[in-house]
């Protein structure tokens, strides 16, 4: 059994609303394994209101587990590094347009601005990617990333390889077993099942 008991998890989402109960879910299960939670979302994900969910419905399922704000602005999201309020920063859903942001170093966003802020204290970073073009245009981020120091990844898999072939999604279920490995500085194997 993982404990996370005393860890500080800055756990970030962002656009890619099909997988937000799944995020949601283990937001639960980090907050029963002990983990200290802060929320953040990116614009896009605490503006708008799609099929999956309004924007007021996802807030208040991820302050209700959490007991506390979500972190929703540049500015509120800056301190995280300087203050060294989190152990480590979990981006699920990690969509592409975040995945390239990161592997340019574009800080535009509350998700971007939390791992920045984090990262350049040589802390862990751990991406669980949803996105529709892994396999394609966001193949090239995806491997940046892979390259850089501190960023892991939760395990992908192909969602779809018959009507989406260029699709990968993070298996959700592995995400405490990443997070425990990367706070030990290994990422989880295999990367791509």
């Amino acid at each position: 059994m993982i404990d996370f008991k005393g860890v500080k998890i800055a756990f970030v989402m962002t656009g890619s609303f099909c997988t937000f109960g799944e995020a949601f879910k283990q937001v639960r299960i980090l907050k029963d394994l002990g983990a200290e939670l802060i929320p953040i979302m990116s614009y896009n994900a605490y503006n708008l209101n799609t099929r999956f969910g309004s924007a007021e419905e996802n807030i208040g399922i991820l302050e209700e587990i959490c007991e506390r704000k979500v972190i929703a602005t540049i500015e509120g999201a800056e301190p995280i590094g300087p203050k060294k309020l989190a152990d480590i920063v979990i981006v699920a859903p990690c969509t592409g347009n975040t995945l390239a942001k990161l592997a340019m170093s574009i800080t535009d966003t509350p998700a971007t601005m939390a791992v920045k802020s984090h990262i350049r204290n040589a802390r862990p970073v751990v991406l669980a990617v949803s996105t529709n073009d892994a396999l394609a245009g966001s193949f090239k981020n995806l491997g940046v990333l892979m390259n850089v120091k501190n960023y892991y990844f939760v395990p992908l898999t192909q969602d779809d390889y018959v009507n989406k072939p260029t699709s990968l999604v993070s298996d959700y279920n592995l995400l405490p077993l990443t997070i425990a490995n990367a706070l030990q500085g290994s990422q989880l194997q295999p990367v791509l099942n």
